[in-house]
C-alpha cells in the first residue's frame, strides 16, 4: 500500500485550492438551478437536490387551505416524500376532467347515494380528501394539509430506512414464493405463452400521452405484441403479421383480443409482452396477488393465433 501511494505525487497547494474552488463554484451554480427548476425530478443531480431537500413547495394563497394535488415522489434511496404540486396551465378543453372528477362521475353513475361519501365536496376541494387520508392513515399523514408548507415536503415513515425491522425476529425477513410459476397455468404446454403487460415511456398509469415508446423503439401504435423470434417462427406467425391473444383458462369466460401487430423483441422464450391497459380484458378478475390483491398482470397465460399475415 505504501509503495502504491508513493507512485502518485501529492498535488500542490495551488492545485488543491483550484480544485476546491471549482467544486464549490459548480455546487453554487447547480444547486440553485435545481432548486428553481420546475423539472427538478428530470435533472441528473435530482438525488443531490432531494438529499439537500431544496425542492420547491407551491404554497396556497394566504388564509386559504392548500387545494392543490399532492404527488408522492420517490427518490433513489427509497425515501418517499410527499410535497405539494399545482397545475399552472389552462385545460385544453372545458370538457377535460381531472382524474378525481372522472372517478366521481363513475362512482355516482354506478353506486347508490351514500351520505358518508361526499363525492362532489371531495372533487371541489382536495384538502377534504387529504383530511380523510389523515384520519385513515394517521401514522403516515397526520396534519396532512398543514405539512404541505414544509420545504421539500415531508417523508412518510419507513422503518426499514432507519434500519428498524418491525418483525418477530427484529431482522429483515425474506419470503419464499410458493411456486416459481406465478400463474394458474403450470407451464407444461409450449403453445401457451406468458403475457407480460407493460407501460410505455410516455404513459402515466392508464393515461397515455402519445404513441412513441422511445424506450423500446416502437412508434405509431400500441396494439403491439412483442415476441421472441424463435417462438414466432415455431408457431408459424409472420413478422409484422396480425395476431389474436386468448387467455388460456377454462372458467366459462372467453377472453380474447385481436388486431395485434407481432414484432420481434428480445424476450425470454415462452414470454410475450403487450401494453397496459389495452390488455386488461385478458386478465381474469380472480387472477391477482394473494396479499396485495393487485391484478397479476405480469404473468397471464395466453395462446396466440394468426389473424392476418403481412
Amino acid at each position: 500500500m505504501r509503495d502504491s501511494l508513493a507512485l502518485a505525487r501529492q498535488p500542490s497547494l495551488r492545485n488543491s485550492v483550484l480544485a476546491g474552488l471549482q467544486s464549490a463554484l459548480a455546487a453554487a451554480i447547480v444547486l440553485p438551478l435545481i432548486h428553481l427548476s420546475p423539472w427538478s425530478h428530470l435533472i441528473g443531480l435530482a438525488a443531490l437536490e432531494r438529499w439537500w431537500r431544496c425542492s420547491v413547495v407551491l404554497r396556497p394563497s394566504a388564509g386559504a387551505r392548500a387545494s392543490c394535488c399532492c404527488v408522492p415522489i420517490a427518490d433513489r434511496h427509497g425515501v418517499r416524500h410527499v410535497r405539494a404540486s399545482r397545475g399552472k396551465y389552462k385545460p385544453a378543453s372545458p370538457h377535460l376532467c381531472s382524474e378525481p372528477r372522472i372517478v366521481t362521475k363513475i362512482a355516482k353513475a354506478s353506486l347508490l347515494p351514500n351520505g358518508r361519501v361526499p363525492w362532489d365536496e371531495w372533487v371541489g376541494d382536495y384538502a377534504l380528501v387529504r383530511d380523510e387520508i389523515a384520519a385513515i392513515f394517521p401514522a403516515d399523514f397526520r396534519n396532512f394539509n398543514a405539512r404541505l408548507d414544509i420545504p421539500g415536503g415531508f417523508a412518510r415513515p419507513v422503518p426499514a430506512r432507519d434500519r428498524r425491522w418491525e418483525t418477530d425476529t427484529g431482522r429483515a425477513n425474506f419470503k419464499v414464493p410458493q411456486a416459481l410459476n406465478a400463474s394458474f397455468d403450470e407451464g407444461n404446454d409450449p403453445d401457451i405463452l406468458r403475457l407480460i403487460t407493460l407501460r410505455s415511456n410516455d404513459q402515466f398509469n392508464t393515461t397515455v400521452y402519445g404513441y412513441d415508446d422511445r424506450l423500446r423503439g416502437i412508434h405509431g401504435s400500441r396494439m403491439i405484441v412483442m415476441m421472441n423470434r424463435k417462438d414466432r417462427e415455431r408457431l408459424g406467425i409472420e413478422k409484422d403479421g396480425t395476431a389474436r391473444l386468448t387467455t388460456a383458462v377454462d372458467d366459462g369466460i372467453n377472453r380474447s383480443m385481436g388486431g395485434f401487430q407481432v414484432i420481434d423483441y428480445d424476450l425470454p422464450s415462452g414470454t410475450i409482452a403487450a401494453y397496459y391497459p389495452e390488455c386488461n380484458a385478458l386478465i381474469p378478475l380472480w387472477h391477482y396477488s394473494q396479499e396485495s390483491k393487485t391484478p397479476a398482470a405480469k404473468s397471464v397465460p395466453v395462446r396466440i393465433a394468426v389473424e392476418r399475415q403481412r
